[in-house]
């Protein structure tokens, strides 16, 4: 995906059958516990594991599901399923930078030998390998390579749907090689988001790693919280740019407003509600947000000459002309990814930390930004 859009807003040889009925609703399994997400669920019975994927892209009008087994024949009869994968899993495909850091968390970074547009990938135990020759180029996403892929020979490909399924990897799924589709990007709640790793831990065996690398970003995003609300001045944020004619920012609603909450922070649009950004005209935004004291995340741009570029009036705003406009595009890897695309979803806590040092300085003097830079005075 590429980087504006991230803005604006992270099959096996059985392949798929379709049974006359499913597992009967009083067998016996263990559910792996989903504290935040929605959008999927793990069933563990004694000879297979079930995964289920409630949300796989948006308006999805069924789940998907998935069948994990360590051997050919432990799959009962009269199951319905999308997907059989078979353990484990010793080479696999992944369509979205933010399936990246889970990998890398799981020690399993070494599993991947493909993905499009490699110049996305950002954090250095990828690029790596990368630059060993390792992971293979895959194109793009609307149109994967099929003849690389399959040269690959993946155990199973890890995407995402933005309208649906994509033609391209049902002709993969055709082939053989099952493809998982995966919903991390269509969580609202910024600890559901970072969840979906224990998503990845279920498939790549190492379920427990999951839960624990899991736990402790929730631990540590939860006395950041409770560390910013220490603090009884709530500073007041504004977020997004202008595209075009409209200025894209987004709502109250949404996962970038709850850190903002969270940060203790006042965001100038909390009341907002709707899906995806919310698009309004430079004159709303200058009318309600002139005075707010920090402003985020403006878009692409990196310095202030280029926001006065682009529009000479947004020099109006209070965040900046007292230079308080903070902006995580500035953060990239060795070819130019972004990486608060990458990690962030996955690491709500460190994001949080940005945050809460941006809005509350005196509470985090000695830490290091990980994402977020202030914007070039030039």
């Amino acid at each position: 995906m590429k980087p504006l859009l991230y803005f604006f807003i992270f099959l096996s040889l059985f392949a798929c059958k379709k049974a006359d009925k499913t597992l009967s609703e009083d067998e016996n399994y263990e559910e792996v516990e989903i504290k935040y997400a929605t959008g999927f669920s793990i069933h563990k019975y004694p000879e297979f594991t079930k995964v289920i994927v409630h949300s796989p892209w948006p308006d999805a009008e069924k789940d998907l599901v998935y069948i994990l087994v360590d051997k050919p024949g432990d799959i009962p009869e009269h199951i319905s399923y999308d997907a059989v994968i078979h353990l484990p899993v010793e080479k696999l495909v992944t369509t979205s930078t933010t399936h990246i850091p889970s990998l890398i968390t799981l020690n399993k970074i070494d599993k991947l030998v493909g993905f499009p547009n490699l110049d996305f990938i950002s954090s250095e135990k990828a690029r790596a390998l990368i630059n060993a020759g390792k992971v293979k180029e895959l194109g793009k996403n609307e149109s994967l390579n099929t003849e690389i892929l399959l040269s690959v020979n993946p155990d199973v490909v890890f995407s995402f749907g933005i309208e649906g399924q994509n033609k391209t990897l049902n002709q993969i799924q055709k082939s053989g090689i099952p493809v998982v589709y995966n919903g991390d990007w269509l969580e609202k709640d910024v600890l559901g988001k970072a969840e979906w790793i224990k998503f990845f831990g279920v498939f790549l065996g190492e379920l427990d790693l999951s839960i624990e690398a899991f736990d402790q970003v929730e631990t540590d995003y939860k006395a950041l919280k409770e560390k910013a609300e220490e603090i009884a001045e709530k500073p007041s944020v504004i977020s997004g740019a202008m595209h075009q004619d409209r200025w894209y920012l987004p709502y109250g609603t949404s996962w970038q407003a709850q850190l903002f909450e969270d940060a203790n922070a006042e965001y100038v649009y909390k009341d907002t509600r709707g899906k995806g950004s919310a698009a309004f005209s430079f004159e709303k935004v200058l009318e309600d947000a002139k005075a707010a004291e920090f402003w985020i995340s403006p878009a692409q741009f990196t310095s202030y000459a280029q926001l006065l570029e682009s529009n000479m009036h947004y020099q109006e705003f209070e965040a900046f002309q007292e230079k308080n406009i903070y902006t995580m595009a500035s953060t990239t890897g060795e070819t130019g990814g972004v990486l608060f695309y990458e990690i962030g979803p996955n690491r709500p806590d460190l994001v949080l930390k940005d945050l809460v040092k941006i809005f509350h300085p005196e509470l985090l003097e000695n830490e290091e930004f990980t994402f977020f830079k202030a914007l070039e005075i030039e």
